[in-house]
């Protein structure tokens, strides 16, 4: 139970870091850290104390399965936070290219 409330309070630091700074670096970094909170958190439901894979064990019953879905879903997931992970990272670059600045209390012409 202890190590879901970490989660959760790893996951509460990646939103505070969203929701608060206002340097776009860390607020991608908040991103990021949100993002693999909730990553921890599949494979922590899908964890079972003394559980086995399926594949490796063939012929023999087993009673303690480990689930698989949450880990191809994390599969997944890391993939796709690489790609948003790098397209918020090349805006960045170019927001700091045309403004010269990460801060977005600064950028007063930004408008859309």
């Amino acid at each position: 139970m202890i190590i879901y409330l970490l989660c959760l309070m790893l996951f509460c630091c990646g939103l505070y870091c969203i929701l608060r700074k206002r340097n776009i670096i860390k607020i991608i970094l908040g991103i990021i850290i949100a993002e693999y909170a909730v990553n921890l958190f599949f494979i922590l439901v899908a964890y079972r104390m003394g559980g086995r894979s399926p594949i490796l064990s063939s012929g023999v019953e087993i009673v303690n399965m480990v689930d698989p879905l949450p880990q191809a879903l994390v599969l997944t997931s890391i993939v796709i936070g690489l790609a948003t992970t790098a397209l918020l990272v090349a805006l960045a670059m170019r927001i700091y290219e045309k403004y010269g600045t990460f801060d977005i209390t600064k950028i007063k012409e930004l408008k859309g």
